[in-house]
């Protein structure tokens, strides 16, 4: 299916093309290369957008020389299809369409490296299906969604991008891979950090991606290939659907709100009221100790249930008046919690020690292999509320604050 498609995509290409060379003033002996241009059966990368300079259309150009023997590797050639359009008042993204423009008109490289003028509904019908591959290089982090990206992937491409937009969000190794950047070097100037991202993503394509395109099997198919394309399909797919964020909207913010505001009569908006600013006053002095558990980090296994108890104190709140979580998940390299599972704990005993300090007890499970990663939090509670996060108002351990807490286990 994926070759039909990329068949499709070259058909529509040189169609396009040899009409945009018409209108160029080409006749129609100069037009005969045309139908050598692409290949059905070659890796082809797609980048289709708007081209403001922040999204860094000609980042593939840094070094020609090396773009070209990418395009004409004999082994493992690669081609790519540009289409998009700048703002008639964008004139840095005018000249980047020209360099690309010049570049591609090349005849050394004009068969593997197209550019197509007024990008728009009915190019991408036959474009999004027809790319293997979907690039995406922004500076990072002015990418404020990329849903081009969202979109190649709803059609089985895998995405090339700098982790920004959603692909910071949904990033994982078997929907494509992240091109690392050097924004957080401040010292470096613009051509500096071009350079390196340009390199970077130089080596990903010859080191990475074009190897797995065509890593065939016995029967001549890319397994690996095809399977993160399955996965693409059936993990990150349902992700990017329209539906699944209006879903997301109306079941964790417009629900909850309606619910609460039915619940606000004139008496109980008044309570309401009055028990934030009482949390609002009392909120400073309330503390969180470091957490403990009932083993040691070396002695955690997958599977276990562990037993959790921490010190809060509340100063002049009461235990009703909050929620005591423990977070957990797996961490990353940075030891930072990504998809947190929220438990709520319990007081222990019947009131709070001679220091003030209220316990906390509850269950701790060890349910995701690999590294594993917990803290504990204090939330305003109240009935009232619409969401937690309601008040803007959360105490965490000293020590955990800007990171994900203690590691349990690896």
């Amino acid at each position: 299916m994926r070759g039909q498609l990329r068949a499709r995509l070259v058909g529509e290409v040189r169609r396009r093309l040899a009409a945009s060379w018409r209108q160029r003033g080409a006749g129609a002996a100069e037009l005969g290369w045309i139908e050598g241009v692409l290949d059905p059966d070659v890796l082809t990368i797609g980048f289709a957008r708007r081209v403001p300079s922040y999204k860094r259309l000609t980042l593939m150009l840094r070094d020609p020389e090396r773009l070209t023997r990418l395009l004409l590797h004999p082994e493992r050639p690669v081609q790519i299809v540009v289409a998009g359009k700048a703002h008639p008042a964008d004139d840095g993204g005018k000249r980047l369409v020209q360099d690309l423009v010049r570049f591609a008109d090349d005849p050394r490289v004009r068969h593997r490296i197209v550019f197509l003028p007024d990008y728009g509904m009915g190019m991408a019908q036959s474009l999004y299906p027809g790319c293997d591959v979907w690039l995406n290089n922004p500076l990072r982090p002015l990418e404020a969604c990329g849903t081009s990206g969202m979109k190649a992937a709803l059609n089985g491409a895998l995405n090339l991008s700098v982790l920004d937009g959603w692909w910071d969000e949904w990033y994982e190794p078997d929907f494509g891979w992240a091109i690392p950047t050097a924004d957080g070097s401040a010292h470096l100037d613009e051509d500096r950090r071009d350079d390196l991202e340009s390199e970077a993503l130089y080596r990903l394509l010859e080191e990475r991606v074009a190897p797995r395109f065509y890593d065939h099997d016995a029967q001549g198919l890319p397994g690996r290939w095809i399977e993160m394309v399955r996965r693409t399909l059936a993990s990150l797919g349902p992700k990017v659907l329209a539906g699944r964020m209006v879903r997301d909207y109306v079941e964790d913010l417009y629900t909850p709100a309606a619910r609460a505001h039915r619940a606000l009569t004139p008496e109980a908006a008044g309570q309401l009221s009055a028990w934030k600013a009482k949390v609002r006053a009392g909120w400073e002095r309330v503390a969180v100790e470091q957490p403990e558990t009932t083993a040691a980090g070396t002695g955690a296994e997958y599977g276990a249930s562990l037993g959790l108890r921490v010190r809060v104190s509340l100063g002049a709140l009461a235990p009703e008046d909050v929620e005591v979580q423990v977070v957990s998940g797996r961490v990353d390299a940075d030891d930072r919690i990504s998809e947190p599972h929220t438990v709520p704990l319990k007081p222990a005993g019947a009131g709070p020690d001679l220091e003030g300090r209220w316990t906390y007890e509850g269950p701790l499970a060890l349910d995701r292999t690999g590294s594993f990663g917990y803290t504990v939090r204090v939330l305003p509670a109240h009935r009232l509320l619409a969401s937690p996060a309601e008040l803007g108002l959360v105490a965490v351990p000293a020590e955990a604050k800007g990171d994900g807490g203690g590691v349990l286990m690896r």
